[in-house]
């Protein structure tokens, strides 16, 4: 918090002394209460949030509360707020910034990482090793909004350059906020996955990231690209977005042979696992090809037994993502700007910021075939 803010606001753009914003108490327990706005500091902006979206990650924050971590501990009773995959116009720019303009459009990244560890400097801040150091005297400097500090479901967020991506007149607020959840598939595809056109690849779980994923990797020309679901209506979305088969797993009497039908015997170069399920987990292992790569997108909620000698004997890689990295968000909003996938149509429900409990209901429970639910803040 600044004690007197010395950078630009404008006329334009009022800003109020308090916000209304949500806070976690216990486990599952959301109140909606006023909050005192906080103003940037340098290399900072304020962003006014115009749409937030829900993700998957959220409601295991709010239920359980890792990956969040609050004062080194766990979130629950701390006045902090969660949400992050939001977008929002900036309203006030900390001092010298001058990288963007008060009025601009921005959708952001999560982590701005504290810029000094090893994994920071090679640029994979998402995977900072001063992850939640930031109170107290331990503050090394590292925000992950949502997750370390204050996220988005709030009416105002004050957000590091860095993790600014400007958003095109014509791109909707609703469509901004899911350029993380492409951008995080495109790291996992790309950066560390080293992708190249015309390798084939299997998503395993059409929900929002998995199915962002088929249309990154349809994008970045991997083919052919398989999508598997227990859910037809999600799998015909997948055709939507690229996938050139969709298979039900319910309908597979063995899913890593039904996979090989297509491939050849020797397997998919890649998998995005997408799903969190042992079953799933060994699957993916049985269905890659010598070599091949399984990028883990899924947050299981237990430890689970895989098949650990398949993948030495077969020299089969398996590796994590944390979110966004290596700015590969602004890859994946240039495809989104480009029109290279579409991908509003994985965006099915909006809701006003009183009505943050019901759509959190509606994404657990998949009411009404909810994929990805946008609140509006200011509705």
């Amino acid at each position: 918090m600044i004690d007197k803010f010395i950078g630009i606001t404008s006329e334009n753009y009022p800003i109020p002394k308090m916000m209304k914003a949500w806070v976690l108490g216990d486990p599952n327990h959301l109140t909606l209460v006023d909050k005192p706005i906080e103003m940037p500091n340098k290399a900072e902006v304020l962003v006014r949030i115009d749409a937030v979206a829900i993700c998957a990650t959220d409601l295991d924050v709010i239920s359980k509360g890792p990956p969040a971590m609050i004062q080194g501990g766990l979130p629950f009773n701390k006045n902090f707020t969660p949400g992050h995959e939001y977008m929002g116009t900036i309203v006030a720019l900390g001092p010298s910034v001058d990288e963007f303009d008060i009025g601009d459009r921005v959708t952001v990244e999560i982590h701005s990482g504290c810029g000094q560890c090893k994994r920071c400097r090679m640029g994979m801040y998402t995977s900072c090793h001063n992850y939640g150091l930031n109170y107290g005297e331990v503050n090394k400097g590292h925000r992950a909004n949502g997750f370390t500090t204050d996220g988005g479901f709030k009416q105002y967020a004050v957000n590091n350059i860095n993790t600014l991506i400007k958003v095109p007149d014509h791109m909707s607020d609703e469509e901004a906020t899911l350029v993380v959840t492409a951008g995080t598939t495109m790291y996992g595809l790309t950066e560390l996955g080293g992708l190249i056109a015309g390798e084939s690849i299997v998503v395993i779980g059409p929900g929002p990231i998995g199915l962002l994923g088929v249309a990154v990797a349809k994008a970045l020309g991997a083919g052919p690209v398989i999508l598997i679901g227990t859910r037809d209506s999600r799998l015909e979305i997948g055709k939507k977005l690229g996938a050139d088969y969709v298979l039900n797993i319910k309908n597979e009497k063995d899913i890593v042979q039904s996979v090989k039908n297509i491939v050849g015997e020797k397997g998919v170069d890649y998998v995005v696992e997408c799903a969190g399920t042992e079953q799933s987990l060994n699957d993916a292992i049985m269905m890659t090809n010598r070599g091949g790569k399984i990028c883990l997108a899924a947050f299981p909620h237990e430890s689970v037994k895989i098949n650990i000698p398949h993948m030495v004997i077969n020299n089969i890689y398996m590796y994590g993502i944390r979110g966004e990295g290596k700015s590969a968000t602004h890859r994946a909003m240039q495809f989104m700007k480009e029109g290279r996938f579409d991908a509003k149509i994985v965006h099915t429900h909006t809701f006003n910021m009183d009505d943050l409990p019901k759509a959190l209901r509606y994404a657990r429970e998949r009411i009404d075939g909810a994929i990805k639910i946008v609140i509006k803040p200011w509705g």
